[in-house]
């Protein structure tokens, strides 16, 4: 089975669709949500202790932000094939200044032995109000928090042997701010780990709505102008290779000028009634294709 039918058969015999389990808790709600970060799919050769760690931690409390939530914690277990003073040390370094940036604990955790480098992070959070990805409804505005194309640019930098620039690229902030200074406005968010076509397809389906996206709105990172060989290969970074972890969000329209004194965002489209997912491009409309990372 591919990954996307895996989570759909969760979906029909779990409460599972956003970015985090929801768990009411004496007046407020407890967030928790867990990943897995392993060699072959997740960490390039080039990548140090240092960002390993940083981005296990990372991608665990960009689920939190998502969901509008303040994190609380984290546990990691991990597994790898020996232990390496200078390596458990340096990950540490990394988990610990992700954590610290946050305002999160890092708790504790698991060890054992693997034959491949795996890290599974646990966080927990709080939100009041968690924002789902149900909330979304015709008419109002798609926005991002950031330019994308972080990770597509850190692999070609990794590959190329660019390291120092490309570990700075892989160690993303996760936008635990901006969720919660746009979590009085959002009316659907989630984080873009599977690119931003592939996130907005599963917006639109826990949500039941359509969306029209301007292309030309969609903002990139300097270096994806750089790189990008040709205009394919800018809308594959820009659309498509995920990992990017900005946050994807909705609003009224009447909300945005308010939302904009609240944190930094880019409007990119509006939701519409249907189903359907259009990419506006040069002043032609055509369907999004749903394509993104997928392990």
């Amino acid at each position: 089975m591919r990954e996307r039918e895996v989570l759909r058969l969760l979906a029909q015999r779990l409460e599972v669709g956003d970015d985090c389990a929801v768990i009411p808790f004496q007046g407020t709600n407890l967030l928790l949500t867990t990943d897995m970060v392993h060699r072959a799919t997740d960490l390039p050769k080039g990548a140090s202790a240092y960002t390993i760690g940083w981005r296990a931690a990372a991608v665990s409390f960009s689920d939190i932000a998502a969901m509008g939530g303040r994190p609380l914690g984290l546990v990691l277990a991990l597994g790898a094939p020996q232990f390496e003073r200078g390596f458990i040390e340096e990950l540490l370094a990394g988990l610990e200044a992700c954590c610290h940036l946050v305002g999160a604990e890092l708790l504790g955790g698991d060890l054992d032995r693997h034959q491949e480098l795996t890290l599974v992070s646990t966080a927990l959070g709080l939100a009041d109000r968690p924002i789902l990805r149900s909330g979304a409804k015709a008419g109002e505005l798609v926005c991002l928090t950031g330019p994308l194309g972080r990770t597509a640019v850190a692999l070609k930098l990794f590959r190329s042997g660019q390291l120092e620039r490309a570990n700075e690229l892989f160690r993303f902030t996760p936008r635990v701010q901006e969720g919660l200074r746009l979590a009085p406005f959002a009316s659907a968010m989630m984080d873009i780990s599977d690119g931003l076509a592939r996130s907005l397809y599963q917006l639109a389906e826990a949500s039941g709505v359509g969306f029209r996206i301007e292309y030309e709105e969609v903002p990139v990172l300097p270096e994806v102008e750089e790189l990008a060989a040709d205009e394919r290969a800018r809308k594959e970074m820009a659309l498509f290779t995920g990992e990017d972890f900005e946050l994807l969000f909705t609003l009224p329209e009447e909300r945005l000028p308010a939302a904009r004194e609240a944190a930094e965002l880019f409007v990119i489209g509006q939701a519409l009634p249907g189903k359907r997912l259009t990419l506006v491009e040069a002043g032609k409309e055509a369907e999004l294709a749903d394509l993104g990372y997928e392990h």
